[in-house]
Parts: structure tokens; C-alpha cells; sequence
């Protein structure tokens, strides 16, 4: 049996992440679903949005099935708009983000030095979930990146690792789990909390210089826990939890990605502070 099917045997913490995190879309609908304007590689930015938008899947994700409602969501407001695929392993088809993290950054790095030569612009925006929102900033401190970025938002990004509701503290009552985890899917175990890649990551600060970061999170999170740890702190950073836009938004990690125009609506004035609108319940009219 592949170690990544082995993988589910010895720890039900890890069939939780994949049912929380995978999109209710199945693997047909990702590989046949229209790209609905995304991804024009003829697209050319406009003086009004001048800069071109890459969008990062999160783990189980792809760049199809994450973006159905957002990436159209930009481009119907005149923004260019663009998704990759990262984090693949061999045999497992549409679920990516599973491989090593720095070793995905770097498919970031190819990826947007592609947009921004197909669109002639200096720098980009990027807005990604879950690990999609924190992976970029290994982009942007140790690859180079802030010097093509000029914002970063995260929806519900793991910027500081998880617990799993404290499921990951009993990775060590499972023998053999953790290393188990660390050679099957990298990708997952970079995400725990206290991980060698999370340390690295964020010793020294959570920012870099030049950058804008904006964090979009939601209280009743139960992937990123406790999804205060989403939170960046330092110079241009602005945290945001959902229900302090409105207090009746219920949406959860997944949600927060797939449906949720209020957090779509904030993320755009992330995007375009100079015409930034109040975010409230009513924006899910916008």
C-alpha cells in the first residue's frame, strides 16, 4: 500500500484535515470546470488595477476547484487574475499542497515570475488559503519575493502552524506517526505548529520590508486553531477576524476560501486600499 494511504491508518487526526479541507467539488468538476476569465495569459492589467493577482490553493487544493467563486469574483471587478498548482505528489491526482513547503515556494517563485512577464508588471498581489496564505511568506523571506510582491493576503493562513483543535499533541502516543507524516506527506507536517519549518519561518519576524500583509480570519475556525495564531504581527500588517465585519458570518476554514463574500469584499479593499468600501453583512450584496 502507498505510505500515503498507510498514512490514514495510524492517525484519524489527519483524515480530519482532509475532510475540513478538501472543496465539496469532486475530481471531475476540478479537471473539466471552466476557468470563467482566470488565468488569460493575454490579460493586461488596467491603470485602475494595475497589478496582476495570483492565487494560491490550499492543502488537499488545486487551482481550480479553490477559486470557483473568487477568481471570477476579481476578474468581474477588472482584475487579471491567476492560479497554480503546487505541492504535488506522485500518484495522488487534484489534491495538492501535500509536498515540502520551501520546495512548493519555489513553484510559487516560477509562477510568478511568468505572470508578471506575461503582463509587463513589476510587481503582483497575492491572496492565498490556509497554507496558500502562508506559504508565499517563505516566497517573500527567503526567495526573493518582496521585491515582486506588493501585498499578501491570507485567508484563514496557518502562519503559525496548527493544532487541530489539539489533535497534534498526540502524535506522539502514535509511534512511528510523526515520522510517518514528515516522509508521506511533508506538506502536512510542515503545518504543525512547533515544526522545524514553522520555527524557521518565523524566527526573526513574521515580515519582511515592502511587503503589505493583511490576515482575513474567522473565530469559528477549526483547521487553523486557535485561529488567533493566524495573525502576523510587525510593520503594514492589518489582522481581521470576520465577525468583527459581522457578527452573524458563520463561516468556517473551508468557507471562508469557497463562499464568503464578506471575506471576498475585504480581501478586495486589501487589494485597492486608495477605494476601500466598509466591509459589512451587506457586502454579501456587493
Amino acid at each position: 500500500m502507498l505510505p500515503w494511504r498507510r498514512l490514514l491508518r495510524p492517525l484519524a487526526v489527519l483524515t480530519l484535515a482532509a475532510a475540513a479541507l478538501v472543496a465539496p467539488t469532486g475530481a471531475a468538476q476540478a479537471a473539466s470546470a471552466p476557468s470563467s476569465g482566470w488565468n488569460n495569459w493575454s490579460c493586461k492589467p488596467s491603470a485602475a488595477h494595475p497589478r496582476p493577482v495570483v492565487l494560491v490553493h490550499g492543502t488537499f487544493g488545486n487551482s481550480v476547484d479553490n477559486w470557483l467563486g473568487l477568481a471570477p469574483y476579481l476578474v468581474h471587478r477588472g482584475y487579471c487574475v491567476y492560479s497554480l498548482d503546487y505541492g504535488q505528489l506522485p500518484g495522488v491526482p487534484f489534491f495538492n499542497g501535500l509536498g515540502p513547503i520551501d520546495k512548493s515556494a519555489g513553484q510559487l517563485d516560477v509562477f510568478v515570475d511568468r505572470v508578471l512577464a506575461a503582463t509587463g508588471s513589476a510587481k503582483t498581489d497575492v491572496i492565498g488559503h490556509s497554507q496558500g496564505g502562508m506559504m508565499p511568506r517563505y516566497y517573500l523571506k527567503f526567495l526573493g519575493g518582496a521585491d515582486k510582491v506588493n501585498a499578501l493576503i491570507g485567508l484563514a493562513p496557518d502562519n503559525h502552524g496548527t493544532t487541530l483543535l489539539g489533535l497534534t499533541k498526540l502524535l506522539p502516543y502514535f509511534p512511528g506517526a510523526e515520522d510517518l507524516i514528515s516522509s508521506a506527506t511533508p506538506g502536512l507536517a510542515d503545518q504543525i505548529a512547533g515544526s522545524a519549518f514553522q520555527n524557521k519561518l518565523n524566527a526573526g519576524g513574521d515580515t519582511v520590508p515592502g511587503v503589505k500583509y493583511t490576515v482575513i480570519a474567522t473565530k469559528y475556525d477549526q483547521v487553523v486553531t486557535p485561529y488567533r495564531s493566524q495573525f502576523l504581527d510587525g510593520p503594514n500588517v492589518r489582522n481581521v477576524v470576520l465577525q468583527d465585519l459581522c457578527a452573524v458570518d458563520f463561516s468556517e476554514h473551508v468557507a471562508i476560501g469557497l463562499t464568503d463574500r464578506i471575506a471576498w469584499h475585504e480581501a478586495l479593499n486589501a487589494l485597492d486600499p486608495a477605494h476601500a468600501e466598509r466591509t459589512t453583512c451587506a457586502s454579501v450584496f456587493d
